[in-house]
């Protein structure tokens, strides 16, 4: 989104350490690293929110015991910093593909999609929410601030609407890129 960028690595499936192993599925660990300096409280709780959203989509049960490592280096965060597309083009086996949507509940009440830094910061909530392309169902939904639950339920009904259009961009993505091929 906008000026966000983060750089995403997949590898694996691979040999899994045996403390790590897994009996009936792959196991994934998600490593997030800052712009700059050591990864701190908020970068761990991240990682956890993707590991799950990651394995509420991703096959593993093809791949027993093995390991999978996702690293994500922000390059630059000039807000929404949410979920990497990079599990489209990674070969991986997956039941649906999902994106990431940030939404800022302004003061007024309005909601900003895709809100950059300073945004966020005047926001009253921040939402991100992460959506299934097969049935556009939530997979995780995270919030700072506070919101009441109608104006969540106004947020995830923009946030599923926004998912529709990224979906279209990956479809688009996909078709141009092995369309030269």
């Amino acid at each position: 989104p906008g000026d966000t960028s983060v750089l995403a690595g997949l590898y694996g499936p691979a040999e899994a350490k045996v403390s790590k192993e897994l009996p009936d599925r792959a196991a994934l660990e998600v490593l997030l690293r800052p712009k700059v300096g050591l990864p701190g409280v908020l970068e761990r709780s991240r990682e956890q929110l993707l590991r799950q959203t990651c394995e509420a989509v991703l096959l593993g049960a093809l791949h027993p015991r093995t390991a999978i490592s996702l690293v994500l280096q922000v390059l630059s965060d000039a807000g929404s910093v949410s979920f990497p597309a990079g599990l489209l083009d990674a070969g991986l086996p997956l039941a649906a593909l999902f994106c990431g949507v940030t939404c800022a509940l302004q003061p007024d009440g309005t909601i900003l999609l895709d809100p950059t830094a300073r945004q966020e910061q005047e926001a009253r909530a921040v939402l991100t929410f992460a959506i299934a392309s097969s049935d556009r169902k939530v997979l995780m939904a995270t919030t700072k601030g506070s919101c009441s639950v109608e104006e969540m339920q106004q947020c995830l009904a923009a946030a599923q609407r926004a998912a529709s259009t990224i979906f279209q961009f990956y479809r688009d993505s996909v078709r141009r890129r092995y369309s030269k091929c």
